[in-house]
């Protein structure tokens, strides 16, 4: 009707010019009969369009009947990090008027990568160089001989890691590997972003999104929208990483033994009208400062007083403010340490500069503070600052559940403290809970969403936790929320720490968990009790068994705590369990807790 309309005026078009037209939008919905409108408006500004030899009609159609694709994005993560950015990078995408998916990796079909023309993945990395538990399939599909040949898509790798690690950005790494021996194209060199990425990952993502723009062809005009800008659809609170809420500290209770090694605080804070929720399973990002007294000390180190202006991130501000609220001054890293050696000329730092694994061992122990004393040195404020990394947040395990403790969150923080030399040194964030925290004004805070370490949503399933030392914390969650979901199905607690009477967190609240019942199982390994120590993955050994059996009865298994040795262990525990009770082979037992973390049955919280 509108185009016997149109012939009937007067037109610029003759009959078989608007005869073409008819015939090419016969079939086209609404929505595509708007995107023509503004693709021929577009064509029209051109020069070509004034000139004497002006696009075809019909060439023209063909062109706007095969559009050049559209942009897929897929996010590999564990904790929420790569998630956020993937986010971010939709969002920014949409205001440049790009068509764009978003998927995680596990809701992604990895079939479809034939069909795709734009992939971007943003990937974190878990563990010792292995990828998010929500992308062990797609993973495992890009080396398998199923993978297609993927020569007419263009992509771009974003990896997310700490550089204190061996395998840092490892994921990613791995996935641009995959797409290009697979044929895929680079629309730009991976970026491997450390623990303070933010305006790395913004950089890259506006050079990338550009480049893909400029081939697909987004309508929008362009809307400036900060990388961290960005905010999934629906969020609740107003608060974030960017934006964390200024909470109240409400207890701060130190719940280890007098006698005890170990100093673990159960700390409570307060969210008010923040608007914030979680889930069991979610972490809370602390943003601390740093001890005034430390600060100092690296002041003297280098022959600087502290009243020196350098700027942060735009903001002008004095050197010594800037170590205590800026600046990461506890942990070291890598290429910290080699900048130090070059820059002091230490011949100690220096032969450790040549070793990868003895610098890592060697940063991974020793403070900023103390890797400055190795030999005198005289730095300027502006040298000073560019051997520092920003301060990041750090993230804790919520040790409760929302439905028990309404408008608070808990936390279970376990001091860091040690020795070098004379000097007692101290964990940033846990220095800062456990000691300044009680004389702040506020504790900022922002709630990390974790959909990779949930309760099962069936409330009858059978859940297995495996929690030694601070790693009980999400499994106290876990019960408050069972608890007042009237959840039916079975809990058992693997829990171990260094001796009984000192080291047993929360022994009350557990003893009162199993005499009610909701706690079906309790297994303790206390390793110093008696002469031979005696960990987790021994009791798991042990009950080998029954694990097996809550296993094929459809068991959740969970594990929290250390990533180096505590993690590997149990992972070895249950494997010798899959032979000596499943029958297994070592290779289809790797197999069956493959399948199980896929089903996501089988869930780590490790750091």
């Amino acid at each position: 009707m509108l185009l016997k309309e149109l012939s009937a005026l007067a037109s610029p078009l003759n009959d078989q010019q608007i005869g073409q037209l008819q015939q090419a939008v016969a079939e086209l919905s609404p929505q595509q009969l708007a995107w023509i409108s503004g693709y021929f408006w577009g064509l029209s500004q051109t020069p070509a369009a004034a000139g004497s030899n002006p696009q075809p009609l019909a060439q023209a159609v063909a062109t706007a009947a095969n559009p050049a694709g559209k942009l897929t994005i897929i996010y590999a993560s564990q904790t929420g990090n790569a998630k956020g950015v993937a986010e971010a990078l939709e969002g920014k995408a949409k205001a440049d008027g790009i068509e764009v998916s978003l998927f995680s990796a596990d809701d992604y079909k990895p079939r479809d990568l034939a069909k795709e023309t734009h992939l971007i993945i943003v990937a974190s990395t878990n563990g010792e160089g292995e990828p998010p538990d929500n992308a062990i399939s797609l993973h495992e599909f890009l080396q398998s001989k199923k993978a297609p040949k993927l020569d007419k898509l263009q992509y771009a790798v974003l990896g997310l890691g700490d550089s204190s690690y061996e395998f840092f950005c490892q994921t990613g790494k791995d996935f641009d590997t995959f797409l290009s021996k697979l044929g895929a194209k680079a629309i730009a060199p991976r970026v491997d972003c450390d623990v303070d990425y933010d305006a790395e990952a913004e950089t890259w993502s506006a050079d990338v999104l550009g480049k893909v723009k400029e081939t697909l062809g987004g309508g929008a005009d362009e809307v400036v929208v900060p990388l961290h800008a960005a905010t999934s659809a629906g969020a609740a609170s107003a608060y974030n990483k960017q934006n964390p809420y200024a909470a109240e500290l409400v207890a701060n209770q130190k719940i280890t033994g007098r006698d005890s090694g170990k100093d673990v605080r159960h700390i409570e804070i307060d969210l008010g009208e923040s608007g914030l929720t979680y889930q069991p399973g979610d972490a809370l990002g602390v943003y601390y400062t740093n001890s005034p007294e430390l600060a100092d000390e690296i002041l003297a180190k280098v022959g600087l007083k502290g009243d020196e202006t350098v700027e942060v991130a735009g903001e002008s501000l004095s050197l010594r403010q800037a170590l205590i609220e800026k600046f990461e001054i506890t942990a070291s890293n890598p290429q910290q340490v080699a900048a130090i050696a070059e820059l002091s000329g230490s011949k100690k730092l220096q032969k450790l500069a040549e070793d990868k694994d003895k610098l890592r061992q060697y940063a991974n122990n020793t403070q900023v503070v103390d890797v400055l004393g190795e030999k005198k040195t005289t730095l300027t404020a502006e040298q000073l600052a560019g051997l520092l990394r920003k301060l990041t947040p750090r993230l804790y395990s919520i040790a409760s559940s929302q439905e028990e403790v309404g408008e608070e969150v808990h936390l279970t923080v376990g001091l860091v403290e040690f020795q070098n030399g004379d000097n007692t040194r101290f964990g940033g964030a846990s220095g800062f809970l456990s000691q300044r925290a009680d004389d702040a004004e506020s504790v900022k805070v922002f709630i990390e969403h974790n959909n990779n370490f949930k309760l099962p949503t069936d409330d009858n399933a059978p859940v297995i936790m495996v929690g030694p030392g601070t790693g009980i914390a999400p499994f106290r969650a876990f019960m408050q929320e069972r608890d007042a979901r009237g959840a039916e199905g079975k809990n058992w607690l693997f829990f171990g720490d260094r001796t009984f009477t000192q080291d047993f967190l929360y022994q009350v609240e557990w003893q009162k968990f199993l005499k009610d019942g909701l706690l079906s199982k309790i297994d303790l390994a206390f390793s110093r009790d008696q002469a031979e120590k005696v960990y987790v993955q021994h009791k798991i050994v042990e009950q080998g068994k029954e694990v097996w059996q809550w296993l094929q009865d459809g068991a959740y298994l969970y594990i929290c705590g250390d990533a180096t040795y505590m993690a590997k262990d149990v992972h070895e525990a249950l494997i010798t369990v899959a032979e000596e009770h499943g029958g297994k082979s070592r290779e289809d037992a790797e197999n069956y807790l493959n399948e199980l973390r896929k089903a996501k049955r089988y869930q780590k919280d490790v750091y």
